[in-house]
């Protein structure tokens, strides 16, 4: 069975993680990703976090800690952009220089995740779920570029430079299959259809089935988020909208050329708009 009026994860995050009893959904979700034990620590309060008035927006990010000083981005794109991948970059360096004072080591950089959640095709691969981080390779001998025992020693552990530069997470929901294979997959079959099956075992997704229902906000929020999700459905509806019109432009203009082209060798008019479907008056002017 599937367990329906669950709050979008988008709204979710922006709006319920005031409250540290939701951080548990967060980390369930994060734990599962990242392949490792996250505890929050706390809902940093930056620019990408602050609440916007308007609804009609078509992104979501907020910022976290975790209990080991990491930060995680997490970043929800509901439209097509052209330059994410920029805006990713940008992302992780902003976060970076934000989070290292003045006059402090180099040392003391955060590492920093950097968690897309994009509904729309991002790039061109047929996986839903990419991940991204900075290797050094040998351009002669192969080999990986690692640290040296004494960076080791004073770095806390770390043993490769990955571990130290930002790792990127895509999530192309929509080219996931409805089909859960694995824990992760039960948190990418709710983000794409709202939905958390009874037999779904991920960490943090029986408390977002509990906790995230649309009718256990109060009124005034549930009104907002009702709006919120007409919004979403208004502006899918507007660039599916946009698509269909530039491809009917797209195919006029064929025509165009085509008249041109039969106009150049001698064709009657009448053959022109019978094989373009453009009119008369149209094919005068050409």
């Amino acid at each position: 069975m599937k367990n329906r009026n669950l709050i979008r994860f988008d709204w979710a995050i922006k709006r319920l993680l005031r409250n540290k009893a939701d951080f548990t959904v967060l980390e369930g979700f994060l734990t599962e990703l990242l392949k490792e034990e996250v505890v929050i620590d706390s809902v940093l309060e930056s620019e990408s976090n602050q609440k916007i008035d308007n609804d009609k927006f078509n992104r979501v990010d907020i910022l976290v800690k975790n209990s080991k000083g990491e930060l995680a981005i997490i970043e929800i794109q509901n439209e097509n952009e052209y330059d994410y991948f920029h805006r990713m970059a940008y992302g992780t360096s902003k976060v970076i220089t934000e989070y290292i004072s003045v006059g402090e080591p180099y040392k003391n950089i955060k590492k920093v995740y950097s968690i897309n959640i994009v509904y729309f095709d991002l790039g061109q691969g047929d996986d839903y779920v990419y991940h991204g981080k900075t290797d050094f390779l040998g351009i002669h001998k192969s080999d990986k570029l690692k640290l040296s025992a004494k960076q080791t020693e004073l770095l806390g552990g770390k043993t490769e430079p990955y571990e130290i530069y930002p790792e990127y997470y895509v999530l192309k929901v929509n080219n996931f299959d409805d089909v859960a294979r694995d824990t992760l997959d039960e948190w990418i079959y709710y983000l794409k259809n709202n939905d958390i099956k009874d037999e779904f075992k991920a960490k943090g997704i029986e408390e977002a089935k509990e906790r995230w229902r649309v009718d256990s906000l109060p009124e005034e929020e549930r009104k907002r988020y009702l709006k919120h999700i007409e919004n979403l459905h208004y502006g899918a509806s507007m660039a599916w909208s946009l698509k269909v019109d530039a491809e009917d432009e797209i195919r006029k203009e064929e025509r165009f050329e085509i008249a041109k082209g039969m106009k150049n060798d001698g064709f009657q008019s009448d053959i022109i708009e019978k094989y373009t479907g453009l009119t008369k008056e149209e094919i005068k002017k050409l």
